[in-house]
């Protein structure tokens, strides 16, 4: 009987190993994590875990006794130092194990502030991990002063929480706007409108030159001599793909973990899922950041471990939740060349990308019908007329017609 082990206990992982047991893989799994914590869900650590409204345990995926229920073996609290491919062999916590296939779930790491510029400070922090969250916490009273270094989802998000809880929050974008990697100027536009109500105080095309403070963060200087003060510091720039375990190894390596469309890497025993892996996408190759990523993707290579033989063909979607705002994205922009707006209709407006004509995604903010529709169009491969989005007399279930 196969022993097939798993690295990377996140969404993507546990996803993966509760796969091949609902497809009656009989073999033994084993589930492998650098974090004590049983898989848990990211986005609310953000969102609902740093406002105070959920507890860790309501952030775990499946409890303890679901997966000894479903005999995977949950080892927790040691990172995997070596995978050794001609033995197939892993070593965690002292220990070697065995292996007939292998997984690579691990996931993505939080970019950090160099030291040269203050990076190593107390009082500065990412926002990636459960032990992440749980350090910073205790930061956010009424009144503090909290600088966020990058203007993404994560650092908008952490914004909105701090605002809630009557902090003072500056966001400091180096690009020209806030979302620029990621979004359309009327999404950017939209959000900057939104923190700006609520008093955020957002400064673009600022970039940062080093924080201050003596052993603990004081504040922050710009790039322009601009100095802001800061009772703390939370850093949002970007993740990178978890990959020094792999490239250990001697895998493919291209802007994460390189895969085939089935999820193998570049040695034959060995599998990778989610946010830690390129896999071919319209003769490239494409990194995905996110949770359906993760899931899908996963489930895929696990029905690959055993024989399926399906390629992986995404339909993304994402989401963020900032204060009574919820964005719901479905597709990818990737290559737009024009926006269509739909609305607003009261605090409800959608963004329509194309290319040419053919839609590629929408960003609905407060707009769940708007969402749904465009997601069902993009999976169908339809597009609609612009023209027929643009009107809000035309019914969006007409366009499903």
């Amino acid at each position: 009987m196969s022993d097939i082990v798993v690295i990377g206990a996140g969404q993507a992982g546990a996803a993966l190993a509760a796969r091949l047991r609902a497809l009656r893989f009989e073999g033994r799994i084993t589930l492998l994590g650098e974090e004590p914590s049983p898989p848990y869900q990211r986005p609310p650590l953000s969102k609902g875990y740093l406002l105070g409204e959920m507890e860790a345990e309501r952030l775990w995926l499946r409890s303890r006794a679901f997966w000894a229920e479903a005999g995977v073996e949950l080892r927790l609290g040691h990172p995997v130092t070596a995978i050794d491919r001609a033995a197939r062999t892993v070593s965690v916590g002292g220990e070697t194990l065995g292996y007939n296939q292998l997984a690579l779930t691990t996931g993505s790491i939080a970019r950090r502030l160099p030291k040269a510029a203050g990076g190593d400070l107390a009082g500065v922090y990412t926002v990636r991990t459960l032990a992440d969250v749980d350090a910073m916490r205790a930061e956010f009273a009424p009144g503090r002063r909290l600088v966020v270094i990058g203007g993404g989802y994560v650092g908008l998000e952490a914004a909105a929480v701090a605002r809630k809880l009557g902090l003072e929050v500056t966001v400091v974008e180096m690009a020209p706007r806030i979302l620029q990697r990621v979004a359309a100027p009327e999404t950017s536009d939209w959000f900057r409108a939104l923190h700006a109500a609520k008093g955020v105080r957002i400064l673009e095309g600022s970039g940062l030159d080093r924080l201050l403070g003596e052993g603990r963060v004081t504040g922050a200087r710009l790039v322009d001599g601009t100095e802001l003060a800061a009772d703390f510091v939370i850093a949002g720039v970007g993740i990178l793909p978890a990959t020094a375990l792999a490239e250990g190894a001697g895998l493919a390596i291209d802007n994460g973990i390189a895969v085939d469309a089935q999820g193998r890497t570049s040695d034959p025993a060995i599998w990778a899922a989610g946010d830690c892996t390129s896999f071919p996408w319209r003769g490239g190759r494409l990194r995905l950041e996110s949770v359906q990523n993760a899931i899908d993707q996963a489930e895929l290579v696990a029905a690959n471990m055993l024989g399926a033989g399906l390629d992986y063909r995404p339909v993304p979607w994402f989401w963020s939740d900032q204060y009574d705002t919820k964005l719901q994205i479905a597709g990818l922009n990737l290559g737009y060349d024009r926006v269509v707006t739909r609305g607003p209709e009261g605090s409800a407006v959608s963004f329509w990308y194309y290319c040419g004509e053919e839609l590629l995604a929408v960003d609905a903010m407060n707009d769940p019908r708007a969402y749904m529709a465009g997601k069902r169009l993009i999976e169908a491969g339809r597009s609609p007329d612009p023209g027929l989005v643009a009107d809000p007399a035309v019914p969006l279930k007409s366009l499903l017609a």
